[in-house]
């Protein structure tokens, strides 16, 4: 009989301690089970019940105790099948656990379970996804658990798919630079059955370890692993095409674009895949013949999607908007350039408010609601929406705006994206400085809405058409005002009101063919209070460049480089005696150094006249060894922008081609701005005559450099502050126009 104070139905008293057991009673449901064993010492389920509960108790030396007395008496094929019922309690008491969200006791339950079965690969997979939700996983516990090896050895039809799957996603936003990480990956991307179901999972994480981590190189890694399962997946293949080009790999880049875009069917799968295209045989051959085809097809096939409209993109939408990214590199064709751009982000404006209605809808009414209520507020909330804001073209230059906002005016809010991993001291610098900072990996969603909730009343987009992920936020349109400033040409997105410019970096007529209200601010759209300069890590005679020599220089990357330019730049090399061309070499640059070597001896002029250098790791040293130079060649239709800012800063005189479009005014306005007018050209014939006079006259160089000397206490170009002053003024302006109407 059981005790006197235990039910004396058998069903009864398990029930109660059951119930004492799930509302952490564990001192009252290890009474009734110990009660049960004195009356029952041969129903072991009793010792595998009541060792449970002292573990929960954290009695685990006792619970070990009580399991050793219920198996002690048995015979081995006894033993083995106590052993199976005593792990087949603690594995649904862990499954419980987790249910409940208590990780560490679930942790806890499975460790007991790995010592009784340390090869049991769906418990150590447990253990893995466990350890890394409460914090105490370390790389090493793959090799001390030996799972890789079991993974291996384990049958496809054994393992727990979804468990496999979470496991691997979570491993890759938890730790994915350790080699013990690559490696389990490798081994278990091939017992995955479901592979679209894999690439879902695992592409996410990839772009986080490439952009957060930025950790190019492992997310590639993983991405190569992913290819050996699925060869000819496209999500894949773009992925490769993608870090393969930013690796400055760009043979290999082509090679996966070509082959994402031969399987492409749908006209948007072709215009995704051929941007691509474009986009790697621009950085491998520069805007060669071959590139303006390139660009020319892309754009048939732009027309085309135009055209049909499709209205069901879905998550391609986004993609969409960088696809004629890179035609101001190729062509002068601004009005041309921005029609076909603007038609694409109207396209992926119809079918992102299709698959966001709710939220756009929820956005529209509560702006519509705080017009009338912010009318008289007297500070300004500003939101600045970047990837960039860290060591970086825009990070450096819109610190200066961070540095001189009137706090008093304005809350200063930041929207960081691609920033949740990345150890960088400027963008640190920029979470310090805002009234309030957002810091995303690179797929953050959440963004829109934190503006939302942020109540931002005017929204800075820093990136333009550089990151797509920019694009949809824009096009959510969660503040009452947006603004595109600084990272590119116009979006064409039509939520956004204005585009930031000043008189010159557009014509006149510029506001013909724009989408967006241009907002020409009095001086320029641009400015610094300087640079930080390191130490020079080139010297003339480490190059072998005689000391009384000219030495021109262009410090553009390679998709900058257009043969026509290059032409130019030889026929000034040509006509000026003991001159030499220093570019600069970006990965597979050998295929530019022949580009230009080509030209220059269709020219007549020596190939050893031209020395590639290689591209240093801070833009510190870079800045110092601007100053080997002795005039800066820009480049044409797409001119430098931040490198023009830190040429004309080391007051290096520089000879830029002025065309229609922004990218081809950047160095035009620049120059005006610090107060010089020698270098600007407007024809072919002008940037050839200013390089060789420049090259000849050593005294006009000297008075030049003396200009921009004197220019930083006096020009718009190095006044920060004044400049600052004039975006708030723009900002109160907008916003007095949006209360008005």
């Amino acid at each position: 009989m059981l005790p006197k104070d235990t039910p004396s139905n058998l069903t009864s008293w398990q029930q109660e301690a059951d119930i004492y057991w799930k509302k952490g009673n564990y001192t009252k449901a290890a009474n009734l089970y110990e009660q049960a064993i004195n009356t029952q010492s041969n129903c072991k389920s009793y010792y595998w019940q009541l060792g449970l509960i002292l573990l929960l108790q954290g009695k685990e030396e006792e619970a070990q105790t009580t399991w050793l007395l219920g198996i002690a008496d048995g015979e081995v094929e006894e033993v083995e099948q106590w052993t199976e019922e005593l792990v087949q309690v603690l594995t649904t008491e862990a499954n419980r656990q987790a249910a409940k969200e208590d990780y560490a006791v679930a942790w806890t339950i499975r460790q007991h379970i790995r010592e009784i079965h340390p090869t049991d690969i769906h418990n150590l997979l447990h253990l893995i996804y466990l350890s890394i939700g409460i914090e105490n996983y370390t790389a090493e516990q793959l090799n001390e658990y030996e799972i890789i090896t079991q993974l291996k050895n384990s049958k496809v039809e054994e393992l727990d798919q979804n468990l496999l799957l979470h496991l691997l996603n979570k491993l890759l936003v938890h730790d994915p630079i350790n080699l013990s990480s690559i490696e389990f990956v490798s081994v278990a991307v091939q017992k995955i059955e479901d592979k679209l179901a894999l690439v879902s999972c695992l592409i996410p994480p990839i772009y986080q370890i490439a952009y957060s981590f930025a950790e190019l190189g492992v997310a590639r890694k993983y991405t190569e692993i992913l290819l050996n399962v699925v060869p000819e997946n496209q999500e894949v293949l773009r992925t490769m095409a993608q870090f393969s080009t930013e690796l400055t790999e760009y043979s290999l880049g082509l090679e996966y674009a070509q082959k994402s875009y031969a399987l492409s069917k749908k006209i948007f799968e072709k215009v995704i895949d051929y941007h691509s295209v474009c986009r790697s045989l621009i950085a491998l051959k520069g805007c060669d013949e071959k590139v303006q085809e390139a660009v020319e097809y892309q754009e048939k096939l732009l027309q085309s999607l135009v055209t049909e409209s499709p209205q069901k993109l879905g998550g391609a939408a986004i993609r969409l908007y960088s696809s004629s990214f890179f035609f101001p590199y190729a062509r002068d064709c601004a009005e041309k350039n921005i029609k076909i751009r603007s038609q694409v982000a109207e396209l992926c404006q119809q079918n992102l408010e299709k698959a966001n209605s709710q939220q756009i809808n929820k956005y529209r009414h509560k702006l519509s609601q705080q017009k009338q209520i912010n009318s008289t507020k007297k500070t300004l909330k500003i939101g600045y929406l970047s990837h960039c804001l860290r060591r970086h073209s825009v990070g450096w230059i819109t610190r200066w705006l961070f540095t001189y906002h009137n706090r008093d005016k304005y809350e200063i809010y930041a929207y960081l994206q691609g920033a949740e991993n990345r150890n960088d001291s400027l963008q640190q610098w920029y979470i310090n400085q805002a009234t309030k900072a957002h810091v995303y990996g690179i797929v953050g969603t959440e963004m829109a809405e934190d503006i939302y909730e942020d109540e931002i009343d005017i929204l800075i987009d820093l990136d333009s058409i550089t990151l797509t992920n920019s694009c949809s936020i824009m096009a959510m349109k969660a503040a009452p005002i947006q603004v595109t400033w600084l990272g590119w040409d116009a979006s064409g997105i039509p939520t956004i009101d204005y585009y930031i410019a000043d008189p010159y970096v557009l014509p006149e007529n510029a506001q013909d063919y724009y989408p967006h209200k241009i907002w020409r601010l009095p001086q320029t759209y641009v400015a610094v209070d300087g640079f930080e300069v390191n130490i020079p890590s080139l010297k003339r005679e480490d190059l072998g460049i005689p000391s009384d020599a000219v030495v021109y220089f262009t410090a553009q990357r390679g998709f900058k480089c257009n043969p026509d330019t290059a032409r130019l730049q030889m026929k000034i090399l040509k006509e000026v005696p003991n001159s030499y061309f220093l570019f600069k070499k970006f990965g597979e640059s050998d295929i530019l150094s022949e580009l230009l070597i080509d030209i220059a001896e269709s020219e007549g002029i020596s190939s050893d006249r031209l020395i590639p250098i290689e591209e240093v790791a801070r833009e510190e040293i870079h800045r110092a060894n601007l100053g080997i130079a002795d005039i800066v060649l820009d480049t044409y239709p797409y001119n430098g922008a931040t490198t023009t800012l830190e040429t004309l800063w080391m007051c290096i005189p520089m000879v830029t081609r002025v065309g229609q479009q922004f990218a081809a005014r950047n160095s035009y306005t620049m120059m005006i701005n610090a107060g010089i007018t020698e270098g600007i050209a407007w024809s072919d014939e002008e940037y050839v005559e200013w390089g060789i006079r420049l090259g000849k006259d050593e005294k006009l160089r000297q008075e030049i450099s003396w200009k921009l000397r004197k220019s930083k206490q006096t020009a718009p170009l190095w006044n920060a502050k004044q400049f600052t002053r004039e975006m708030e003024k723009a900002y109160e302006q907008m916003w007095q126009r949006y209360i008005d109407n």
